[in-house]
Order: structure tokens, then C-alpha cells, then sequence
């Protein structure tokens, strides 16, 4: 026979895909189930944490065992950055996200803070700037309710942004369209950009932000925006949990062959 706890996690497991308890929702505490008879308190602890291991719940100080949302955000692509979504109406990036996956947001699910740091290495060379240039490092914490999804921080030459509402810490996108709208505003339309992503194990720190359950990897974002003349104009790094969303690209696949061919 299953264990006592093994039992009880099953029996949670099941209402939880059933609907029973719902995305955000909290589990009972423990005192609770021990007094319902569902086992002893080592009994109800040892299923919750099981649960929890299984991604089905997150467990943290001061929010209890809360049901984890269980189909993953689309992380669209290319279809993301569509200028026609921030230059001419409001959809910055993570909103464009959330409406693709036709769930709620409110635009203070971004909070932000921003400071005139010294260049990390990576955004030292994306912008090509010597050892111990000075850079705006706007980092963001982006929530879904009350469940962070990543962070982002993107890193900005000061004479592109001084002055604009990119340098502004106000929660919320930068005003109407975004970043990727001041910049534009500021002559610096964007053309094209590189994104390099990857998995790896998280920080300490960013198991706590992020509201990560054990084992869960991070996907880290590396995103480099140029004008057409090839200017950088941002350079950022996303960490993203990996359970919460789903990338999806859709793009026209390249015949470089008969590229070439058109050419000659």
C-alpha cells in the first residue's frame, strides 16, 4: 500500500486537474487538514511538499500552499516586438503576451526600478563600450496576479535615454507603447534585434523572486535591439520561469540559396 501521505497527494493532485482548486487558489493549511482527519501534521506536510515537487503548487512564507496556473503563457516571438503593437497602439511586449493567450493583465503587474550602474560585461559589449562605461539599467519584475512570471533588465547608452521616461522608475510600461515607443519618439526607431536564450539552474535569489518550486530551471534571455544603421539601442537579460510559459515562434522559413541566386 501507498503511504499515508502519497495517498493524500494523489487525492489533492486529482481535485486540483479537476478544477476543485483553481490557479491562485490556497490549499488548506495544515492545521486545517490534520483537523478534517485527512492525517497528521508530518502526513500533510510530507503531501504538500510532494506536490509541490511535482510543480502542482508553490509553498512560501506568508502565502501558504497556493495552486500554481497550470497552462504556461505564450512567450510569442517575433509576432512580440510587431511594431504596429507599441508604435501605433499600446501592446508592449508582455502585454502582447498575455492577450495572445487570452488572459487578463493590468499594467502595474510590472514593477520597476532604475539606476546608472557600470556596465555588466555582457552590456559593455552589446553596446561596445569600454570597461567601467557608465549605463541605465532598468530592471523589471513582471507578474501575473500575484505570481511573478520573469524579470527583465535592459541596459541603455545614457545619451540615447536622458530625459525620457525610460529613466522614469514609475511601475507600469514607459508610458504609452513602451521603451520601444520613447525610443522611437527620441529618433531611434528599432529594425532588428538578436535573442539568445538558454537554461540553467537558478540563484538563490532568484528562486525566492520568482517563486520557484524545487528543481525548476530558469531560462535566461539575452536580447540585443538595433536601429537599421545597426545602432544599439538596448541590450537586456530576461530570467524567465521555465514552467510558466511556452515560446512560440512563426516565421517564413529562409532559402538562402535562392537568395543568392536573385542576386547574381
Amino acid at each position: 500500500m501507498a503511504p499515508k501521505w502519497r495517498e493524500l497527494a494523489d487525492k489533492l493532485a486529482e481535485q486540483i486537474r479537476r478544477g476543485d482548486y483553481t490557479a491562485g487558489q490556497q490549499l488548506p493549511h495544515i492545521r486545517e487538514q490534520v483537523e478534517a482527519g485527512e492525517g497528521s501534521k508530518a502526513t500533510v506536510h510530507a503531501a504538500y511538499k510532494a506536490l509541490e515537487a511535482e510543480g502542482l503548487v508553490t509553498s512560501s512564507r506568508g502565502h501558504g500552499t497556493v495552486v500554481r496556473q497550470q497552462v504556461p503563457l505564450k512567450r510569442l516571438g517575433i509576432a512580440r516586438y510587431d511594431k504596429a503593437k507599441w508604435r501605433d497602439g499600446d501592446e508592449v511586449a508582455f502585454i502582447a503576451d498575455r492577450v495572445a493567450s487570452g488572459r487578463a493583465y493590468r499594467r502595474n503587474e510590472q514593477t520597476q526600478s532604475v539606476s546608472l550602474v557600470e556596465a555588466p560585461p555582457e552590456a559593455a559589449a552589446a553596446h561596445e563600450l569600454p570597461a567601467g562605461a557608465q549605463v541605465y539599467a532598468r530592471a523589471r519584475l513582471v507578474k501575473e496576479g500575484d505570481q511573478p512570471t520573469h524579470t527583465l533588465t535592459s541596459y541603455y547608452r545614457p545619451e540615447h535615454v536622458e530625459g525620457t521616461r525610460l529613466v522614469d522608475p514609475t511601475p507600469g510600461p514607459a508610458g504609452r507603447g513602451g521603451g520601444f515607443r520613447v525610443l522611437y519618439d527620441a529618433g531611434y526607431e528599432i529594425d532588428h534585434m538578436k535573442e539568445r536564450i538558454f537554461a540553467r539552474t537558478p540563484t538563490s535569489d532568484e528562486v525566492k523572486l520568482l517563486q520557484l518550486p524545487p528543481g525548476e530551471p530558469v531560462v535566461e534571455l539575452h536580447r540585443t535591439t538595433y536601429t537599421a544603421d545597426g545602432t544599439v539601442v538596448e541590450f537586456a537579460i530576461g530570467v524567465h520561469a521555465a514552467s510558466r510559459f511556452a515560446w512560440e515562434f512563426d516565421f517564413k522559413v529562409p532559402d538562402s540559396a535562392r537568395d543568392r541566386e536573385g542576386q547574381e
